[in-house]
């Protein structure tokens, strides 16, 4: 373990919201030896761009945090660009780091890879059993590619290549844009806006009867690191090697529209709630299956209302930094 803490460690995607948390953890835990690139040092859909950074940076350990990522406006806009620059994104990266002989990685991806009606809570084998959500499949078919991209890799090669799926997260540093962000700096956005505006209503798209489960980002680091560094036959104990990635999540689903109540209640909107049907719902319920991680020895520890007060209260002290 202390061996791996002086290892260069690359987190890709360190300026977004999953990546700024992995930092944040290894430095908490003793890493020392960090390696970062911004978009402007490093422009990961360029293969020999890619390949070039790892034969100088020579890292030992990669964390794929990296991707392009939305709600279901985002995906229902553009599922070229999710498509297309998330397969590049992970694909350059991925085979950059076997080039450059890295045995450990972490691929991140969504909990999105599982068919639109999958049995709830969600297992690792419901991978592969089903039709995607249509909304986001594009970036599903991506995140599916990642997995399977890493577990080629072990069973060609003998990397050991490991992926984590978690729930729907947030915290600092998410995307509060009020239209490109998923749904809960959407609902801190426009509560916090109604509240300013002394608004008498808030409307929010869908019926608001959907389920999520949502993880502090905090806690994804967390898990992350812990998946990492387990060691590979207490890992191999605890997969496949053609069903290797881990759920995390919390275990706990709540409706949309608690969800918006407790986010009125966090930001002091005191108003009313309005549902507008006519817009899509989305998948009707999205519960993980934590069983796999639980049994590995790592649980969430964040609640969901402490979670949305530590993300507004990041919000309202970053909010003249944040575009849009």
């Amino acid at each position: 373990m202390m061996e791996m803490k002086h290892q260069r460690v690359f987190v890709a995607g360190h300026r977004g919201m999953v990546g700024s948390a992995i930092v944040r953890r290894l430095q908490a835990l003793g890493y020392t030896n960090i390696l970062t690139a911004s978009r402007d040092e490093l422009n990961l859909l360029d293969q020999a761009e890619v390949h070039a950074w790892f034969a100088e940076h020579k890292p030992e350990q990669v964390y794929i945090a990296a991707a392009k990522v939305g709600g279901i406006h985002a995906n229902n806009t553009y599922p070229a660009e999710f498509i297309y620059e998330n397969l590049l994104i992970e694909a350059n990266l991925i085979n950059a780091a076997h080039t450059a002989d890295v045995q450990k990685l972490l691929f991140l991806g969504s909990s999105c890879i599982y068919p639109k009606f999958a049995d709830q809570p969600m297992r690792e084998d419901a991978l592969l059993t089903g039709i995607l959500e249509p909304t986001n499949e594009p970036y599903a078919i991506a995140k599916i590619a990642g997995i399977k991209l890493c577990e080629s890799y072990n069973r060609q090669y003998g990397r050991d290549y490991r992926s984590v799926m978690p729930t729907n997260l947030y915290g600092p540093n998410d995307n509060f844009h009020p239209e490109n962000s998923h749904v809960i700096p959407a609902l801190l956005r426009r509560f916090h806006e109604a509240v300013k505006a002394a608004d008498e209503e808030v409307v929010i798209w869908g019926s608001g009867k959907p389920m999520r489960e949502f993880l502090h980002v905090d806690d994804m680091a967390s898990a992350s690191v812990y998946v990492m560094e387990l060691d590979g036959e207490t890992y191999a104990a605890n997969t496949e090697p053609m069903l290797s990635h881990i759920n995390v999540g919390t275990g706990v689903d709540c409706t949309i529209r608690e969800l918006a109540e407790t986010v009125a209640k966090v930001t002091g909107f005191e108003g009313q709630l309005v549902f507008d049907s006519s817009k899509p719902d989305g998948t009707p319920r999205k519960l993980m299956d934590v069983s796999r991680l639980k049994a590995l020895g790592w649980e969430a520890s964040v609640g969901l209302e402490e979670g949305l007060s530590q993300a507004y209260q990041w919000f309202l002290e970053n909010s003249d930094a944040i575009r849009g």
